[in-house]
């Protein structure tokens, strides 16, 4: 691998346009592709290269990072007509931020790689938007060390923690252990706030009033003023990522005997917002559920 590696980007939505907006301040070579093209064009217009397909991107770099919405659609970008896999170069690394089935990342990351010599970083990303725009993300990784170090530089352009947790599948392991604890806290939070504004205190203020106690906290700052005051345009993340990735927290205790009632019970009401709200409302629209004219 080059010593400055071309770089791919499939995927450019949320978190992908502002995470690829940063390898390209930094003065990497990039070429881009989403599914609906006109979400890529203004990371062309800043110096990307739009790539024909998944394989044109693959074929085209040396790092391929990837960030798409669940495991079917990583499994269509990776294995489908025009993936990933068809233009693999044997030494290239595939970098996926998506969140996804930890089991379904040991399988298509082996598959990759004894069919096409392609390393597979599974990395889910914690930290949101405001963290991609600001290069501020935590990054959990798993699969094989030395993959790992050759794109750990690279990836540290767009995060401040890049940590391999195991082999393949410990990254997406560790990031449904981070949305166990986001999830729930999103739900406390939604509960707390309420509870303010019935009592008839105002809610905007309770970051400041427990700033810097033991309930302190980065989603007590960033979640609970944008809960009180319906701040959802753009949406921190939408709830049908949260509640995904829930449910998939379920699946995989389930298959190691691991009780979770509360992401049980988080769940639920993550499943009840999208069923009222939309599978595109804001998560942090949990707080809604409980108003006098809920969702």
């Amino acid at each position: 691998m080059n010593a400055k590696p071309t770089l791919g980007y499939i995927g450019t939505g949320l978190m992908g346009a502002p995470m690829t907006g940063r390898l390209l301040d930094a003065g990497n070579t990039v070429t881009v592709w989403n599914r609906t093209a006109a979400k890529a064009e203004p990371l062309v217009a800043r110096g990307a290269a739009l790539g024909a397909s998944p394989a044109d991107v693959a074929t085209k770099s040396d790092i391929v990072f990837m960030c798409l919405t669940d495991t079917a659609a990583v499994r269509e970008a990776v294995f489908g007509p025009h993936g990933v896999a068809q233009g693999a170069k044997a030494g290239s690394v595939l970098v996926d931020f998506s969140s996804i089935q930890p089991e379904a990342t040991r399988e298509m990351a082996a598959r990759l790689k004894a069919e096409h010599g392609m390393d597979w970083i599974d990395a889910p990303v914690s930290g949101g938007v405001p963290g991609a725009e600001a290069g501020t993300l935590a990054i959990m990784a798993g699969g094989d060390a030395a993959a790992f170090a050759r794109v750990e530089p690279v990836v540290l352009q767009m995060a401040a923690r890049f940590t391999l947790m195991g082999p393949s599948g410990a990254g997406q392991t560790t990031k449904l252990c981070n949305q166990v604890i986001v999830g729930c806290t999103m739900a406390v939070l939604a509960e707390a706030a309420r509870l303010a504004t019935c009592a008839g205190v105002d809610a905007t203020r309770l970051p400041e009033a427990l700033a810097g106690g033991f309930a302190d906290s980065k989603p007590l700052q960033l979640f609970v003023p944008r809960m009180v005051q319906a701040m959802h345009n753009p949406p921190l993340g939408h709830v049908y990522t949260m509640l995904k990735d829930l449910d998939s927290v379920g699946d995989l205790a389930r298959s190691c005997d691991a009780p979770v009632p509360f992401t049980a019970l988080a769940a639920e009401q993550f499943r009840l917002l999208q069923r009222r709200g939309g599978s595109d409302a804001d998560a942090l629209e949990i707080f809604k559920l409980s108003a006098d004219t809920p969702l």
